[in-house]
């Protein structure tokens, strides 16, 4: 059973992800429980607290599917786990995926220093298994591993928009990882 805290970290990811940080009031915080506004601060120091503890379990959910990319396994393979992963999160997590991806901004002082200093750790483990990946010769020499970084994160992270409800991220991640490595270009393969 949930905690009353649970509750309202969980309603807090879901107002700003519906209506935005700073659409979102306190006394819409406290509606969504079923008490009063007051009530709130003996479960939450601010509404600033609340949107980094969002974050927080945003950065936390995408480290955690890349942790599960294994070591040991082909650059393309590594790949297609690790956009598995990510896809999945924005799934499975979409109120706080929106968060992640919309709402960061709106934080303050050392808290937004954290959280920049997590987002740039999480890219930069996507830089190195596409290095890797070039270092390995599985993926074109001429790799920009940071251009590539950049169009599969902004791919990926902007999922919270189009992805609909019930779609198989797995299909999703290797139609993507498919053309990533195959290209867009050169040649046809057979249906």
């Amino acid at each position: 059973m949930a905690t009353r805290r649970e509750e309202l970290s969980r309603e807090a990811a879901r107002l700003f992800a519906e209506r935005g940080f700073h659409g979102t009031s306190m006394d819409a915080l406290a509606q969504a429980l079923g008490v009063q506004k007051g009530s709130l601060y003996s479960l939450t120091g601010s509404k600033q607290e609340l949107l980094y503890e969002t974050l927080r379990e945003g950065a936390r959910a995408f480290h955690a599917a890349l942790d599960g990319v294994p070591d040991d396994a082909p650059a393309v393979e590594r790949v297609r786990a690790a956009l598995r992963g990510h896809l999945r999160v924005v799934a499975e997590q979409l109120d706080v995926a929106t968060v992640f991806t919309r709402e960061w901004r709106y934080l303050e002082g050392e808290s937004l220093e954290e959280f920049v200093g997590e987002r740039r750790r999480y890219e930069l483990r996507w830089r190195a298994l596409l290095r890797d990946g070039v270092e390995s010769g599985d993926l074109r020499t001429d790799l920009d591993a940071g251009a590539a970084t950049l169009l599969v994160l902004s791919a990926a992270n902007w999922a919270y928009t189009w992805l609909e409800p019930g779609r198989d991220t797995d299909e999703l991640a290797d139609r993507f990882v498919a053309i990533l490595v195959d290209g867009i270009r050169g040649y046809a393969t057979p249906a």
